[in-house]
């Protein structure tokens, strides 16, 4: 069965090269190398990831992301960030797809804390000129404002990163309610990264079975992908990048043609047609 990963976050071990951002948020044990990554990936049967520029690392510096990109086009997509309150990120966009190869941006809120915003759509436009993939990160609080995005552009691919972090407790019905709700968006694809991020427990995080199913169903498995939230060490430090990917493999009620959607077919329509 195909695997890609569409969530991981690499960190290079050469600071002077690509120096991180003051009191960045490292990985335990110095281990998120694109190395480090591929060696797990490789053990875990998985063969291509989405390397998702890590902002609490290197916040708008895609150096590492943007050479990673280049040099391993067969496995490597990359998916950039870019400030939406800087009028040259439209231009940096194309730079980045046209010479790096980068084939997704995560949408961020403007400074504002607004996603209906004009750097917002200006970066959306750009994406959907480049024919590259949106990912969108914020939480459920800006649900409306997504929902009016989505309206805008409806013939971009979009993906809901964590989709809004749903967390066992009180807030979780209302926050897969959201979900559910954008779920009418066909242009719209869930990503089911936060099982281990949102459960309570460890392995195999059965308090977000009920949630992640729900989602899945809604969306259809063709607008659903896993990720691995590597490095697991330091995302998901309850749950391993093997017990990670177990859930989805063995734990969760998919059926084989689902899975092999979630796992393969999904992400490779998305990011990577060639493979």
């Amino acid at each position: 069965m195909l695997v890609i990963d569409t969530h991981a976050h690499i960190y290079s071990p050469d600071e002077a090269k690509y120096p991180a951002i003051e009191d960045p948020l490292r990985p335990p044990a110095g281990k998120g190398s694109l190395e480090d990554l591929k060696q797990e990936s490789s053990e875990n049967g998985v063969s291509a990831i989405c390397a998702i520029q890590t902002s609490t690392f290197y916040r708008f510096d895609n150096r590492y992301i943007l050479d990673s990109s280049k040099a391993n086009p067969d496995w490597v997509a990359g998916v950039c960030t870019l400030n939406p309150d800087d009028p040259r990120s439209p231009s940096l966009l194309v730079r980045n797809v046209r010479e790096y190869g980068i084939r997704g941006m995560r949408s961020i809120a403007a400074a504002d804390k607004r996603l209906d915003h004009p750097g917002v759509r200006a970066l959306w436009k750009t994406a959907l000129d480049e024919g590259i993939v949106i990912n969108i990160l914020t939480g459920p609080q800006l649900a409306d404002q997504v929902d009016r995005l989505l309206g805008q552009f409806p013939a971009l691919r979009v993906v809901l990163d964590h989709c809004f972090n749903p967390k066992a407790g009180p807030d979780l019905e209302s926050t897969v309610e959201k979900v559910l709700y954008l779920s009418r968006h066909e242009n719209l694809h869930a990503k089911l990264t936060f099982v281990p991020t949102g459960s309570a427990t460890g392995f195999p995080c059965a308090d977000l079975h009920d949630a992640c199913m729900r989602i899945a169903r809604a969306f259809g498995a063709e607008r659903c992908v896993w990720g691995s939230d590597y490095p697991n060490g330091l995302w998901t430090p309850k749950v391993s990048y093997a017990e990670h990917l177990k859930i989805f493999t063995e734990v969760l009620p998919f059926s084989k043609q689902e899975r092999e959607a979630v796992l393969g077919g999904t992400p490779k329509r998305l990011w990577f047609p060639n493979l």
